[in-house]
């Protein structure tokens, strides 16, 4: 098989929130409540028993499982429940926002237990019990021209553009807090360790980062508009099944 198609398959799999976006069969319908460009439409104004307004399904391939998404009630106000069998898809929502001005990125999540057999720093292990995925913009005529061939023919076959780098926060089982893990296929996707191991298991866990240092120690340059906010729990790699929930997403222009 010849080696771009090939990697351009990798790439379709692995693009995580620029990935093309394919009718959920199986999703509830969107609870409506209005979004602007420049912040996230918040989980907790929906009501229990569909998917948020304002962020799409996503998913990876037609042929995997999707994650079953749907907001519900939890201490009192509403959040967004995942649970993936063996499954992989996500939820996404466009957005445009300098990171420059909006470098403070805010959320909560919760998970029910790790994914017992992942690892990160493997592709056939690769999965996590929740990922915020963060998608950015950028001139992808200084990447290397094997890339640029990817993200063209990825256009051209799915009819959208790719983002020019892709930074996801994920729940690693071992690796510390902070560590920064390239994907396994392409390093226009890196991965930032936010938690590890099983410390607060079945609790709410608040996080703070500042995606413009993060994404720096990263890529080793500033990052361009952020263009897509999304979030991924999959287990397609491993087969296991997670639960996890989540809560509000913000992009603050200060840390609260």
């Amino acid at each position: 098989m010849n080696r771009i198609f090939v990697s351009l398959l990798l790439l379709v799999m692995i693009a995580g929130c620029a990935l093309r976006q394919v009718p959920d069969d199986d999703a509830a319908p969107a609870v409506a409540s209005g979004n602007a460009k420049d912040r996230l439409a918040p989980f907790s104004a929906g009501a229990p028993g569909g998917l948020p307004s304002g962020w799409e399904p996503v998913v990876i391939l037609r042929t995997k499982k999707p994650t079953h998404y749907q907001l519900v009630a939890e201490q009192e106000r509403t959040v967004l429940h995942a649970k993936a069998v063996g499954a992989s898809s996500g939820l996404m929502q466009h957005v445009s926002i300098d990171p420059l001005q909006q470098p403070w990125l805010t959320w909560q999540w919760k998970i029910a237990g790790l994914v017992k057999t992942a690892d990160n720093f493997h592709g056939a292990t690769e999965d996590s019990p929740v990922r915020i995925v963060l998608g950015f913009d950028g001139d992808k005529d200084t990447l290397p021209f094997a890339d640029q061939v990817l993200f063209d023919t990825a256009k051209l076959i799915t009819g959208h553009d790719f983002p020019y780098a892709t930074m996801m926060y994920i729940w690693e089982n071992k690796a510390p807090v902070g560590t920064v893990i390239a994907n396994s296929r392409s390093k226009r996707i890196q991965k930032v360790v936010a938690a590890s191991g099983p410390d607060g298991i079945g609790q709410w866990k608040n996080f703070t980062r500042n995606i413009v240092e993060d994404y720096e120690r990263a890529f080793g340059e500033k990052p361009g508009r952020l263009i897509g906010v999304g979030v991924l729990t999959d287990t397609d790699n491993t087969g296991e099944t997670v639960e996890a929930w989540y809560g509000d997403i913000r992009v603050l222009r200060e840390r609260m």
